[in-house]
């Protein structure tokens, strides 16, 4: 296997204790699910992959650059969704307004960027949709069920190309055929070539049955 990412003796700790760590993981292409019980440092171990927060220890790398010294590197190829607090969507705009904050934000300043229409917005977001409706610009976020959430999160992350996209606690789609769904768009999207690396509590084979591309595994809590 040709990997993406690699990591040595990654950890993190904090006036309170170990995070996560040391783990020692390798990462190629398609879906990987890095698994852990609540507690056990999965959204600060895809953080830490994904650039935005450093290790306290250890060494990693990611497309050829290396952590935490080439932090900004990896930034600029990856992307993320589902995070808590970094990425949330604003639940009282439109969905328009998002997209067109994103692109704001991708944009050269100099740049103007004006709200899509509902064609160019679902030519970007088919991809990632596939058969799950998809939304009208001018509907407003809370009224977007949560897979339709999930899934313009993810559009939104892929706005600016990565090569890998870090995806966190997959199981805030709360539904199992929802979730199931989610899983099959994720796996499509590794079949682009984007590697897709999703933060779980634990492996979910009932919903994986009959998928194209199967989840590889990796444990937070055991020896990798």
């Amino acid at each position: 296997m040709q990997s993406t990412i690699w990591a040595d003796a990654l950890a993190l700790t904090a006036k309170r204790g170990r995070v996560y760590g040391p783990v020692n993981l390798e990462i190629g292409e398609g879906v990987t699910v890095l698994c852990g019980p609540s507690g056990s440092g999965r959204t600060s171990a895809l953080l830490t992959l994904a650039g935005r927060m450093r290790p306290s220890s250890g060494t990693a790398e990611v497309l050829g650059y290396a952590l935490p010294r080439q932090a900004r590197s990896v930034q600029k190829k990856t992307s993320i969704a589902g995070f808590d607090d970094i990425d949330d969507l604003e639940v009282s705009v439109s969905v328009g307004a998002a997209v067109r904050e994103r692109r704001a934000w991708l944009a050269p300043w100099w740049s103007i960027v004006k709200r899509p229409s509902n064609s160019s917005f679902a030519e970007l977001a088919q991809p990632i949709f596939g058969d799950v409706p998809i939304p009208a610009v001018n509907t407003t976020i809370w009224d977007l069920n949560e897979l339709q959430s999930m899934l313009l999160r993810v559009t939104l992350a892929q706005m600016s190309n990565p090569s890998v996209l870090f995806v966190d606690q997959i199981e805030q789609v709360h539904e199992p055929r929802s979730r199931r769904i989610l899983w099959e768009r994720l796996g499509a999207l590794a079949e682009t070539g984007t590697a897709v690396v999703v933060a779980a509590t634990e492996p979910e084979p009932q919903l994986w049955t009959g998928l194209s591309s199967q989840p590889t595994v990796i444990s937070l809590t055991e020896d990798n």
